[in-house]
């Protein structure tokens, strides 16, 4: 750990967009959490009559009345490493009226995933005056976060598809350089949250992304 660099990354975007499910999934791809703890959370979320749907989003959402209302209230932070970096992980809550605890998590960020998503009406609505994905994209340039990665989460939801992946890529590519970053510097990946697609390991689903 010593010998690595460290860095701060912040999850952010619109509220529902699957940046808690994507980074819960992520974590536990990764051996940070175990299944036993999944199946855990997936039995407490079936027990509020939403079926299994917040177990992953519970990794990082692991406050009661965030659980109570299904969203992310406050920063929640994880730590995992990779061959070359250690890093912290800010999981940003998406709500508008939680946006200055976004702002804290991302006053201290290096880098940031900033999370849209490929179901449909969902990235229009994050992206529009007074979405969230909007509001995020700004203050991270205005705070001086130079580098981020856009996930194009819920390809699920459109069947894996090239044209949804598309759609987004183009309407996030007009949030992105309005705010002033250099769209050649941003890639967009598709992924799933819920099912894992090209998280840790190269979708099977997502043949056409050569990323």
């Amino acid at each position: 750990m010593a010998d690595k660099d460290h860095l701060n990354l912040i999850i952010t975007g619109h509220i529902d967009n699957g940046k808690s499910t994507t980074m819960g999934h992520f974590l536990m791809d990764l051996g940070i959490v175990d299944e036993r703890t999944i199946a855990a959370h997936a039995k407490e979320s079936e027990e509020t009559g939403k079926g299994d749907s917040f177990k992953y989003a519970w990794v990082m959402d692991n406050i009661k009345d965030e659980r109570a209302r299904g969203i992310t209230i406050d920063l929640a932070f994880q730590k995992f490493e990779t061959p070359k970096f250690f890093f912290t992980l800010i999981d940003a809550p998406g709500h508008r009226d939680f946006v200055k605890n976004m702002i804290t998590g991302a006053s201290e960020a290096d880098c940031a995933v900033l999370v849209l998503s490929a179901k449909e009406g969902e990235t229009d609505t994050a992206i529009a005056a007074g979405g969230q994905a909007r509001e995020h994209a700004f203050l991270l340039k205005t705070l001086g976060v130079k580098q981020i990665i856009v996930a194009v989460n819920k390809m699920d939801d459109s069947k894996f598809s090239e044209d949804a992946y598309k759609a987004v890529v183009e309407k996030g590519s007009g949030l992105v350089k309005s705010v002033g970053y250099k769209i050649e510097d941003v890639p967009f990946i598709p992924v799933s949250g819920w099912t894992g697609d090209n998280l840790v390991k190269k979708s099977e689903n997502m043949p056409w992304y050569k990323g």
